[in-house]
């Protein structure tokens, strides 16, 4: 291809773009390397959480972890209930025995 310096002409736009086309090349090169590198990562933390999911729940397989998340929950609220009963009752018996003992003191 022969180059004609005609005030610019068609050969600088064609290597304008090419330039504009390395740039972005070199820009999604080194993307894929970050995108590679981060899914080196990434695949890195999920083996190392599954390996712990397996020593301290027995199982990797998620549909098996949630159904051991929703007892756990199930088993918290029914905890947190008792323990509001008990609170309940604290409080019940407390009220009673301050007003017995203030229909007490009133009587002497």
């Amino acid at each position: 291809m022969m180059h004609h310096d005609n005030a610019g002409g068609p050969d600088k736009a064609v290597e304008q773009e090419l330039q504009s086309l390395r740039a972005r090349f070199e820009q999604l090169r080194d993307h894929k390397v970050r995108v590679e590198q981060d899914i080196r990562n990434l695949t890195g933390q999920l083996e190392a959480l599954k390996e712990r999911a397996k020593q301290e729940y027995g199982t990797d397989e998620p549909e098996e972890l949630q159904s051991l998340l929703q007892k756990k929950q199930q088993e918290n609220e029914r905890l947190v209930q008792e323990y509001r009963q008990h609170i309940n009752d604290l409080q019940q018996g407390l009220a009673e025995v301050e007003q017995a003992f203030g229909e007490s003191s009133r009587r002497s």
